[in-house]
This record gives C-alpha cells, sequence and structure tokens, in this order.
C-alpha cells in the first residue's frame, strides 16, 4: 500500500526491528546542563608543565556544552543530545565518535542517548539514515541511495559505552536495534560475495581518491567519487562490518542471545577470510580496495586500518602491516596520521580534507586498533603527537578543528573552528586513554595504568562504572624504567594493573578513601 508521501511501502520487515524500545519512546523534556553547571562532575585531569593541554581539555568540554540540544516538537526525537556541529542535521557517523570521549563526562549529561535518536528514526526493515534533520526529523537520503547511511560504528561505540559503565540494561535495549541495522547492511550494502560496498559520503570519507574519477557532478557540483560506489569492494566497509559481527556476538554472549546472532558470527569469519584473501597486497603489506576485474586499488587509506581494531590481521602480517605507520614517506608526517599515505599523487599537504588531513576519529580508530594488537610504545607516541598538533593550534587559534593539516601544526583546508564534535576525542579520550594511559575495565572491576610519562600527572574525579570516582595521582619519575609511585583513592573495591617499560604490578583499592594496598 502507498504512504502518505504518495510512495508505495517496500519495507522488507526485520523481526528483531520490532523489538525497537526507542520508536515509541516519550520525548525527554528537560533542559540540558549548561558547562558552568557540570563543571564540578567532569575529571579534572592535572599535567605538571603542561597547562596549555589542560586549558584545551576543559575548551572541549565547554563547546560540547554548549552544543546539547532538547528534541524539536514534532521531530520524533526523544532524548537530549549533543550537535553534531556541522550543519542542521544529526549525523551517525559524527555522533558515534562524539560519544567515545563524550562518555567521560556522563556524570553530568547521559550523551549516550544522542544516538536514542538515530534508532528512534529506524525503519521496519532495519535501516537508519546517516543524516537526520533536528527541527523536522526527517531522514536526509533515502534509504536506497547509495550514499543513504553508514559508517557502521555504532556497535563499537556502544560496546565501548557498556565497558566504561557497565550498563547491561541498554546493552540489551540497543542489541536488537543494532543487530537489524546491521542485516539491513548485509541485504543492501553487499555483493554476490558478500563482500560490501559504499560510497564517499557512505564512507564518511568524503573525497578519497578511491577510483579513477570522471568529468561528473550532480546539479549541487558533488562529484562522482563522493556519491557513487564504482562497484569496488570498499576495504573499510567489509573491515567495519567485520567488528560490528564481532561485538554484536559479543553483545550476544552478555545478554544470553548466542542463538540470535549465530549469522553474524559466520559472517565474521568470511569478512575475515575475505580481507586477507582478497584485499590484502603481499607486495605493499597493505589492506586495500578492489576493483571489479579483482585487481587491488594502490590507494593506502587510513580506512585499511580498521582491520587492526576488527581483529584481522595475521600475527604473520602484522609487523609489516603496522610499520606504514613509522614510514615518514607515508603515514608518518609531521602531524601524525594522514588520511591517505603521502605517496599518493593526489595527497596534499594542506590536507584538502580527506586527501591527507588528519582527522580526530580515524586518529581514535587507529590507536585502538595498536591498543588491541599490543603495539603500546606506538599507540603513545601517535597519541602523543597527535596531542601536541592540537595543543599548538589550540594555542594559536584559541580552538578545535574538524581536522587537521598533516605537514605544520594548523587546520587543514578546508576545516570549520569550534568542532566539538569529535574534535573533542584528542583533547579528552586521547589525553586520559593514550597520554596518560588510563584505561577502564568496569565488569571486570579493573583500571589499567600504562604510565609512559615522566611529569606529576593525574585525574581527580575520573569515573568508574555508574558511581565511583577515583582520584589518581602518579609522582614525577627521572626515567621511563623508575617504578611509578602511584596515590589513589576509590569510593568501591578496585584493582588498579599499573605498566611501566617491561614491568607491571597490581594494586587493590578499598572501598574506603585510602591509599592502595600492594597484593598479598
Amino acid at each position: 500500500m502507498r504512504g502518505p508521501d504518495g510512495y508505495y511501502d517496500t519495507h522488507l520487515e526485520e523481526p528483531l526491528a520490532r523489538e525497537n524500545v526507542f520508536r515509541e519512546m516519550e520525548p525527554e523534556d528537560v533542559p540540558p546542563p549548561t558547562f558552568e553547571g557540570a563543571k564540578d562532575l567532569l575529571p579534572a585531569p592535572f599535567w605538571e608543565g603542561h597547562d596549555r593541554s589542560i586549558a584545551c581539555y576543559w575548551k572541549a568540554w565547554e563547546l560540547a556544552f554548549g552544543n546539547l540540544r532538547r528534541p524539536a516538537p514534532g521531530s520524533g526525537f526523544v532524548a537530549n543530545f549533543i550537535d553534531t556541529a556541522f550543519n542542521d542535521c544529526l549525523f551517525m557517523w559524527d555522533s558515534a565518535f562524539i560519544l567515545l570521549f563524550a562518555r567521560y563526562g556522563s556524570r553530568a549529561f547521559d550523551f549516550q542517548r544522542t544516538l536514542d535518536n538515530l534508532y528512534a528514526k529506524q525503519h521496519p526493515d532495519g535501516f537508519i539514515c546517516r543524516e537526520i534533520g533536528v527541527e523536522d526529523g526527517r531522514d536526509r537520503f533515502q534509504r536506497f541511495d547509495p550514499a543513504g547511511t553508514g559508517p557502521n560504528v555504532m556497535p563499537w561505540t556502544e560496546w565501548e559505552h557498556y565497558a566504561t559503565s557497565g550498563d547491561r540494561e541498554r546493552l540489551a535495549s540497543v542489541f536488537p536495534v543494532l543487530v537489524a541495522y546491521h542485516r539491513w547492511l548485509r541485504r543492501y550494502r553487499t555483493w554476490p560475495d558478500g563482500t560490501y560496498w559504499t560510497t564517499g559520503l557512505g564512507s564518511g570519507m568524503d573525497n578519497q581518491p578511491r577510483f579513477p574519477e570522471r568529468e561528473i557532478e550532480d546539479e549541487r557540483g558533488w562529484p562522482e567519487r563522493i556519491l557513487h560506489h564504482a562497484h569496488l569492494v570498499w576495504i573499510d566497509a567489509c573491515l567495519q562490518q567485520t567488528l560490528s559481527a564481532d561485538l554484536l556476538v559479543k553483545m550476544g554472549g552478555v545478554l544470553g542471545h548466542e542463538e540470535a546472532v549465530g549469522d553474524l558470527r559466520d559472517e565474521r569469519d568470511r569478512l575475515t577470510r575475505a580481507a586477507n584473501d582478497r584485499l590484502w597486497n603481499e607486495e605493499t603489506a597493505f589492506y586495500h580496495d578492489a576493483f571489479p576485474d579483482g585487481t587491488l586499488s594502490e590507494l593506502k587509506t587510513v580506512g585499511g586500518y580498521w582491520a587492526l581494531l576488527a581483529g584481522v590481521v595475521p600475527e604473520e602480517r602484522l609487523e609489516r602491516f603496522v610499520a606504514h605507520l613509522e614510514r615518514k614517506d607515508e603515514f608518518r608526517r609531521a602531524h601524525r596520521v594522514p588520511s591517505i599515505s603521502a605517496d599518493h599523487p593526489e595527497y596534499r599537504p594542506d590536507g584538502g580534507y580527506w586527501l591527507g588531513g588528519v582527522w580526530p576519529p580515524t586518529n581514535y580508530m587507529v590507536l585502538r586498533g595498536l591498543e588491541r594488537v599490543g603495539c603500546h610504545a606506538l599507540t603513545h607516541d601517535i597519541a602523543s603527537n597527535h596531542l601536541d598538533n592540537v595543543v599548538r593550534v589550540f594555542g594559536e587559534t584559541g580552538t578545535v578543528w574538524e581536522n587537521y593539516a598533516p605537514e605544520d601544526a594548523a587546520p587543514g583546508e578546508p576545516a570549520r573552528p569550534d568542532f566539538v564534535g569529535w574534535s573533542g576525542l584528542a583533547p579528552v579520550a586521547g589525553l586520559l586513554e593514550y597520554v596518560f594511559g588510563l584505561r577502564a575495565d568496569v565488569p571486570n572491576s579493573r583500571l589499567i595504568w600504562d604510565v609512559r610519562l615522566l611529569e606529576r600527572h593525574g585525574v581527580r574525579r575520573y569515573p568508574f562504572g555508574p558511581q565511583a570516582s577515583l582520584n589518581l595521582s602518579c609522582a614525577p619519575r627521572t626515567s621511563t624504567a623508575e617504578e611509578p609511585r602511584i596515590e589513589a583513592d576509590s569510593s568501591i573495591p578496585l584493582e588498579i594493573t599499573v605498566r611501566w617499560q617491561n614491568e607491571k604490578k597490581t594494586l587493590k583499592l578499598g572501598a574506603a578513601p585510602g591509599n592502595p594496598e600492594p597484593p598479598a
């Protein structure tokens, strides 16, 4: 039958979409907090001799709270949210990355509910649009538009939220939504062999030179490479779906729904084999897009590094693959990590948007992937370089930017200022997780502290789980080999695993504030 817009309804209903509780949720109707009202609830880092980094941290939060919005009447949005800070839409790709740093502010505002507005707009077949108008709540793309959705990184965001909050109830609510969306992509965004395609817009990396471009533009002046899939197998789309399937299987295990995700377990394994059998070039030691005839693209895009986070890289290939990040003629530029390798003919020193620009979301993905495969020293090096450049630009301009130039401490060309937005990643999550080295594992009541700095540093009011807070301090050291002297207190019992150089120790904290006690 035809709907009110005059079109026939062609949704092939996905059963799990019926379990989407967000589609019937009543809209939130309370004003969001201000930065001034929230500041005393946020983690408060300190770092001797690095006042500008701490100032950049607080600027990111100030911008973030300045972008909080209430659902517009009639929009169908159900929760207060952090605006993408790009146009009049809520973006899937941006929102997922924003929440990867904003979760540290959950005591002051439930940033995670930003995604509830996207979930509330899920179609009966599982589709969720990549951009939805914040005033009218309407999809900005039709569901069969090649650029209409993606990238699928929401399962990653929800899994990270669970790891730092322990919120099993939310995990249960989002699980059917995420599985339904994953299955929509598999149904409508795959080639016959099960590999995935997308477009420049759908990949989030708009103007990367993924294929030879013809002189075709639409009426807005958008070129072909932004709008068309070119019949490629897109490496980032395949790897993101591998990661999505893997995380949904893990969610199913936590929730006792293993039987509901057997197809995803099989797909994860198939996509892992496809990446290594068909999308890996042994000569370049890199994962590439595949052209319709099966040959591989020569482009080395940062999107290939989703392979680390997705866990698809065999041990025997890992060293050669990671080595590209250390090569000065490729990804080790003055500001790490450019979005395409510097040896590509279309690489631009000023960034050129995704023609070399350094982007906070893809840098964060690289860091998390390196962490997964145990490259902790390189993770710290890249995070420190990225933060240093972001802070230098902040010192010169007073703000943070959408993306950055790879050859200088400068905004990318083009780039938007005050972009928080995902540019809170480096001064907040990057600082806490990879420069300071703090990683919470709430379901297992454990905090990992990988200490690499020599200066005194730490965090007051570090959030751990739904209610607990930690006060953490590391005394100054004279060398990286010196054992860190840690002072910590917690409102709940937990373990802190402290790592430094090639050593580690475990501290046990009791429920009452006080100094940690070494294990027996």
